[in-house]
């Protein structure tokens, strides 16, 4: 057979699309019998993912409805603040927290640097003010119906406050959602903080990052798929919240 450009181009693609589809065949393979790295890898991104949205919440939430029920000399300054908040470039929070945790840092003593608590931190600084902001106007927008009844029942603050989160409990639960999305599918500040160590601090996004680039896109594909999932997985429990919470407002 004569040789041609044509044909050494057409061998060339053959042998990648082989190359991708003996990493898909192997990617499957990975996910379906269960490969301890891959098990490891996911179940310390849920732990930290999780964590941190659990301490987001806990933070988020009540910080929210404060601003949703009371007024104060620069309330409108901390309402644009919180929103603004909500685009923090991921790689500053891992930069500010990696400066505080570093040996030279005021935190360093507590040698935190690149463990699966550092990067809890740098996910719960990040999506904080994602869960603060969606309270906030959930909240709000709860007041703004059940007003008059809470002045006719003379209620504090506080018992307004905890009335509308019970209220709205359905709506504020597809904000922690929204924040665990973004979590889980962070990589800048975790790759800072975390270092992404192999049995220590490795999560799915950094994984995916480093597998890429060594060229094994058997793994990379399977935690891609994972992580796929795991998106419609939020997408599909928020939709369900949503619905559940209109069911409840018309019932």
């Amino acid at each position: 057979m004569q040789f041609s450009p044509n044909n050494a181009v057409g061998s060339g693609e053959g042998e990648i699309l082989q190359d991708i589809g003996a990493a898909l065949s192997l990617a499957v393979s990975l996910v379906l019998s269960g490969d301890a790295d891959l098990v490891e890898i996911v179940l310390l991104s849920l732990r930290v993912s999780l964590t941190a949205t659990a301490l987001s919440c806990l933070i988020g939430v009540p910080l929210g409805a404060i601003l949703a029920v009371t007024r104060f000399p620069g309330r409108g300054a901390a309402v644009v603040m919180v929103n603004a908040l909500m685009g923090l470039p991921p790689v500053v929070v891992g930069l500010l927290v990696y400066i505080h945790l570093s040996r030279a840092g005021p935190l360093g003593f507590l040698g935190l640097l690149y463990t699966p608590t550092a990067m809890i931190i740098a996910q719960t600084i990040l999506i904080t003010p994602i869960v603060a902001a969606l309270s906030r106007q959930i909240l709000e927008d709860l007041h703004g119906e059940y007003r008059d009844q809470f002045r006719s029942l003379c209620l504090t603050r506080w018992q307004v406050a905890r009335a509308l989160i019970w209220d709205g409990r359905y709506s504020l639960i597809t904000a922690g959602l929204a924040g665990f999305g973004r979590a889980v599918a962070e990589v800048g500040a975790v790759m800072i903080v975390g270092g992404n160590i192999d049995h220590l601090t490795r999560v799915m996004t950094t994984a995916i990052a480093l597998e890429t680039s060594k060229g094994d896109l058997a793994l990379a594909l399977a935690l891609g798929a994972v992580l796929m999932v795991l998106a419609l997985g939020v997408n599909a429990a928020v939709h369900a919240m949503r619905l559940t919470a209109q069911r409840q407002a018309y019932a």
